[in-house]
């Protein structure tokens, strides 16, 4: 067996009821701190209030970008506090999460970002970071990297460090019930993809491949009983895959599609999730054509598993799944803002993403562009 590693927050608590014991477990980190909470500041009113008054809250009330993140380290920093945590989406955990790298420094985010930056490592230890995750989907909560976007540059990059892990990480799916349909339908098939890529990665491992594979069927079967109605039990089981995710992709990285999503994300205002559904289907398409013989084997053991939940062959699969999002209302790449004449450049800039290393087989400039195409 291939020697390996584990990356894991320092705590993870899981499960309905688990919130209520924040207030109390993160006021041990000390007395002052800082909450990111989303755009609506009532949903996070019960952790703040719980906090007491050495609290300051700040809102992200979208994918952070660099200027949002410059203004709120500054803001931040003159609060000097002790821990940071966060009540959000995936993009208030990336957040808050730099903010716990970036706090401690005595520099600013270019000097560490990864590709637009100088990718230098942390000078300092981060703050104890909390992670409260309100959708199930990025798996951020136990992730050891930040997503930061650059409009001007047209890229989202990360801010990466091992030491920026979560020290407690609590996973109540209570706190996702109630979410809109097109935000669970988003955020699912960015759960689905989070435990299919790193099953079929390069850099997989027995840790991750006893996360990951369980959880692809379970995903996707739980994703379709929320699309027919909000489900306290397959919102739990949607939260579990969206945690298996997020700790999957941090051992063993992820592929194409975010690959792709991460160019396609600093170039449009398109959703994460939204963007990785449309491109799951027809990256599986793409990696089983470019694959053969034994080295297709995981791939096409994932696509046994979609079509036994969706009702296709294996083959079929990947396009099933497709078509089961859009009749489900997920929009193609075209509506998200990504037109035609884009995607010779999407394409060049994703051979560089960092995800693209971990991609089962390397993938052309054409196999790309067709998956754009496709999606």
């Amino acid at each position: 067996m291939t020697p390996f590693g584990i990356s894991s927050p320092g705590r993870i608590l899981f499960g309905r009821g688990q919130a209520a014991n924040a207030p109390a477990l993160i006021r041990a980190f000390g007395p002052r701190g800082i909450i990111v909470h989303g755009a609506n500041r009532d949903r996070a009113a019960w952790l703040i209030d719980g906090l007491g008054p050495d609290t300051l809250a700040l809102a992200c009330a979208g994918e952070p970008t660099i200027t949002d993140l410059e203004t709120a380290l500054t803001i931040a920093r003159t609060h000097r506090p002790d821990w940071v945590a966060a009540l959000g989406g995936g993009a208030a955990l990336d957040l808050g999460k730099a903010l716990a790298g970036l706090i401690p420094a005595s520099d600013g985010p270019m000097e560490h970002l990864e590709v637009v930056g100088k990718g230098l490592p942390l000078r300092a230890g981060p703050l104890p970071f909390i992670a409260l995750p309100t959708t199930a989907g990025t798996g951020a909560e136990v992730t050891k990297n930040a997503v930061i976007g650059l409009p001007e540059l047209g890229r989202k990059v990360s801010l990466r460090d091992e030491r920026m892990v979560a020290r407690l990480a609590i996973v109540d799916p209570a706190l996702t019930d109630g979410c809109p349909k097109p935000v669970t339908l988003a955020s699912g098939l960015d759960a689905v993809t989070q435990v299919i890529e790193p099953f079929v990665s390069s850099k997989a491992t027995p840790y991750t491949d006893a996360l990951a594979r369980p959880a692809v069927a379970m995903g996707m079967a739980a994703l379709m009983r929320l699309m027919r109605g909000d489900e306290p039990e397959a919102r739990d089981r949607m939260a579990w895959v969206s945690l298996c995710g997020g700790l999957a992709l941090a051992n063993a990285g992820l592929g194409a599609v975010h690959g792709l999503a991460g160019v396609i994300g600093g170039m449009t205002s398109a959703s994460h999730g939204a963007i990785c559904g449309a491109l799951l289907g027809p990256v599986l398409t793409a990696n089983r054509a470019a694959l053969t013989g034994p080295d297709r084997a995981r791939l096409d053991e994932v696509c046994a598993v979609l079509a036994e939940v969706l009702g296709s062959t294996a083959a079929e699969a990947p396009e099933a799944l497709q078509a089961w999002a859009w009749a489900e209302g997920l929009p193609g790449l075209a509506a998200q803002g990504v037109s035609p004449d884009m995607h010779q450049g999407i394409a060049q800039a994703a051979m560089q993403a960092s995800s693209m290393k971990a991609n089962p087989v390397v993938l052309d400039e054409a196999a790309l562009r067709a998956i754009l195409e496709a999606a």
